[in-house]
């Protein structure tokens, strides 16, 4: 059986001082312990490694050849504690991540980003997904982590509010509304309004038309046949109207813009991930928090 490594930590401390006082003094035990163990280090190998005298400490031909190999040996072991340190504290692995194309104008990419400048032994992947297929994947382990718009149904998950925005209108900078710093719900269901396709996302789409329910002459709702034409051609006629959250000014393309509609819910973004969390699953929740808090996406 291999010895026992706070032993050979101080047999290297003595093989560097070749003096008890001293050793036992940088180590910080009593001189007659330190000697226990030495002696209990050699019968453990079963060979001297010190010839010991009043005056003096000398190395053995074992002792040396210990004194030379014992240190690489000692921060092999050292990186397989840390090893197993980061992996129980979910820093090392394979994250596999899957957001829904309008998660990714603003904070899809933070979150990744955050993850792979934070933890060095994560190896992150993200891939847009359809809405409805995030939750299902991540209750079968086909990835580890969802982001998506709404709080999107399915079984076997835990879903955390990771952001609320303002709802607004996107449109066209030369669109009468764009001189406006907020748009009545009214004046906005005058235009034609672009919702994203239901069957892609129906919770949006529901929480979305469900603004305007109460607004007469009823709004004309349409889909584009691209639901992310990221040209948003369909807007730049300055007649066409796109009810979205506030990520969309960071994401908007030349020629448009962004308004708040005055009195509307906020829409959110929720991390989804599996009901029976390991390690890695909490790491990317308290980073999620971290990052949430830190640019200001959940307001008090």
């Amino acid at each position: 059986m291999a010895p026992d490594t706070v032993s050979l930590r101080y047999f290297l401390v003595l093989a560097q001082e070749l003096n008890f006082t001293r050793a036992a003094a940088r180590i910080g035990i009593a001189q007659p312990a330190l000697s226990a163990r030495m002696r209990r280090l050699e019968a453990e190998l079963g060979t001297a490694l010190l010839v010991r005298n009043t005056r003096s400490v000398v190395l053995t031909t074992a002792g040396a050849a210990l004194a030379e190999s014992a240190p690489p040996a000692l921060a092999a072991l050292d990186r397989a504690w840390d090893t197993a340190r980061s992996a129980a504290a979910g820093e090392l692995g394979t994250l596999r991540i899957g957001y829904s194309l309008s998660t990714g104008a603003e904070t899809a990419p933070a979150l990744v980003d955050r993850l792979i400048r934070g933890n060095s032994g994560l190896e992150v992947g993200a891939v847009p997904m359809a809405t409805p297929e995030i939750s299902p994947a991540v209750a079968d382990g086909r990835i580890d982590a969802g982001i998506t718009r709404g709080e999107q149904p399915g079984r076997g998950v835990r879903r955390f509010l990771l952001r609320r925005e303002r709802t607004g209108v996107q449109l066209a900078q030369h669109h009468p509304l764009a001189e406006h710093p907020e748009i009545e719900i009214a004046d906005a269901a005058a235009y034609p309004l672009r919702l994203p396709d239901r069957a892609a996302n129906p919770v949006i789409h529901d929480q979305l038309s469900a603004l305007f329910r109460d607004t007469r002459p009823h709004p004309r709702f349409h889909t584009p046949a691209v639901s992310f034409d990221m040209s948003q051609r369909d807007l730049r006629d300055g007649v066409t109207l796109a009810p979205a959250g506030e990520a969309a000014v960071t994401a908007s393309p030349a020629g448009l813009t962004w308004r708040p509609l005055r009195g509307t819910p906020s829409l959110t973004i929720h991390l989804v991930l599996p009901r029976e969390q390991s390690p890695l699953h909490r790491r990317i929740r308290a980073v999620a928090k971290t990052l949430a808090h830190e640019l200001h996406w959940l307001p008090d």
